[in-house]
């Protein structure tokens, strides 16, 4: 041996092999084109979200939080009312061209708003169709993302890739509202739908451009199965996804309101406009960048560590609201971003892995009916309180959120304490074995 030379220390071991944990699913060809893809589109899906709240909030109504409420209603209720059309779909297409006809659609949907914006002549009943349209082909789109990505990479990889697709999702949120923020104020809020547009060309760009014959295989949904009462059924028989999901339903419902918390506390507590909206909308995604790295370390989620994020979101939105300045709220936000990202990307896997391949697509339109539906339903009376009592006491609803749901499930740890409560593999037949 060199005398100079010296074996790497445990330290750095440790440190290659965590970053083989946190990066490991990208080693594929077409993940990483899908990874690349995806950031270009959410890049533009977080400019538009920014520029669709602020035309809301300040250009068609007077800083109205309800108008920001019905939208966000109209845009992710609609998975609520085709979660049985949308589950089967995912479950028997193939989703790979799936997911290229509802890109293509949404890039559609983002280029009339847009036109009608540049035009002058978009009125707020026009954006809220805009916004139901968009949600009804989310519908079909997210569940089909969400499990496609087994087909990429494969159950073993699964919730390394779910926390990486988080990651780049949150990485374009630190991006894509400072961007907005900026081009709001220098060319208007019509620009950047049309950039939005052009964004889902680099998810169907990498669909096409995927090696088909290195997806993983899955299994189709035969054609006589009787849909999302399947699904429900076979939820009926796993305990453990139904707490996760109730838990889910709380957070996503009251808690995960960001929209309405930021933009309301950005212009009337801070009396700020589109260029600190956009940077606390940054801060809050740069904690959830750093929240979806942790989680994509890790090799399986837990009840436990939901109950634990649950319950620490519900503190620092508490601490949040209490905030006096711009900066402190940034701060917190960045936090709260980490623990939201955590808290969501672990219970995404956890269904997944729980859930038998057959199975998969109707139980994650379930997840992704509570992920986005739910939280429409909380928006209106969210945006109501910010309205009436003030954007601080928005706030302290989603902390209450947290906390309800970091108490459901220590109820249910309690109740099954010394049986396992992490995701086991599910069998051929869609339970678990014993």
């Amino acid at each position: 041996m060199d005398a100079h030379s010296q074996p790497p220390s445990p330290h750095s071991l440790s440190q290659a092999g965590w970053l083989q944990r946190t990066f490991g699913s990208l080693r594929g060809h077409n993940f990483r084109i899908w990874a690349v893809g995806m950031l270009v589109s959410s890049i533009g899906t977080w400019m538009q979200r920014i520029a669709q709240d602020w035309l809301v909030l300040a250009e068609l109504t007077h800083h109205s939080g309800a108008a920001v409420g019905i939208v966000m209603s109209l845009q992710f209720g609609p998975p609520i009312l085709l979660m049985p059309l949308a589950g089967m779909a995912a479950d028997r297409w193939d989703r790979r061209r799936l997911l290229v006809c509802t890109q293509s659609a949404m890039a559609l949907l983002a280029l009339g708003l847009g036109a009608l914006t540049l035009a002058g002549q978009v009125s707020l009943w026009q954006v809220y169709v805009f916004a139901g349209l968009l949600g009804c082909v989310a519908s079909f789109d997210a569940p089909a993302r969400q499990t496609f990505v087994a087909e990429l990479v494969g159950d073993a990889s699964l919730p390394n890739a779910v926390a990486l697709n988080s990651t780049l999702f949150n990485a374009a949120r630190l991006i894509g509202p400072a961007v907005a923020g900026m081009m709001i104020a220098a060319v208007g809020s019509g620009w950047v739908f049309v950039v939005n547009a052009l964004s889902y060309g680099g998810v169907i760009c990498a669909l096409l451009a995927m090696r088909v014959q290195e997806l993983q295989p899955v299994p189709r949904a035969p054609a006589g199965s009787t849909g999302m009462l399947e699904g429900l059924r076979y939820l009926r028989g796993r305990p453990e996804l139904v707490v996760a999901l109730s838990m889910l339903f709380l957070v996503g419902t009251y808690g995960l309101n960001f929209p309405i918390f930021i933009a309301t506390m950005a212009v009337r507590a801070f009396a700020g406009g589109p260029g600190l909206y956009g940077l606390l909308s940054s801060a809050m995604a740069a904690g959830a960048v750093a929240g979806a790295l942790l989680v994509a370390g890790r090799r399986r989620p837990h009840l436990v560590s939901l109950r634990l994020s649950a319950l620490a979101f519900g503190v620092v939105c508490a601490v949040a609201a209490l905030m006096p300045g711009p900066w402190t709220f940034g701060a917190c936000l960045a936090v709260l971003g980490g623990l939201a990202q955590a808290f969501t990307t672990s219970t995404n896997s956890l269904v997944q892995l729980a859930t038998t391949a057959a199975m998969r697509g109707r139980v994650m339109a379930i997840y992704m009916a509570i992920f986005l539906g739910c939280t429409p339903l909380g928006a209106p009376l969210v945006g109501w309180v910010a309205d009436a009592f003030g954007p601080r006491w928005a706030m302290a609803v989603g902390a209450a959120s947290g906390f309800a749901a970091g108490l459901l499930a220590t109820w249910y740890l309690r109740r099954v304490k010394g049986r396992p409560t992490g995701p086991r593999p599910a069998g051929a037949d869609g339970a678990c074995p014993s």
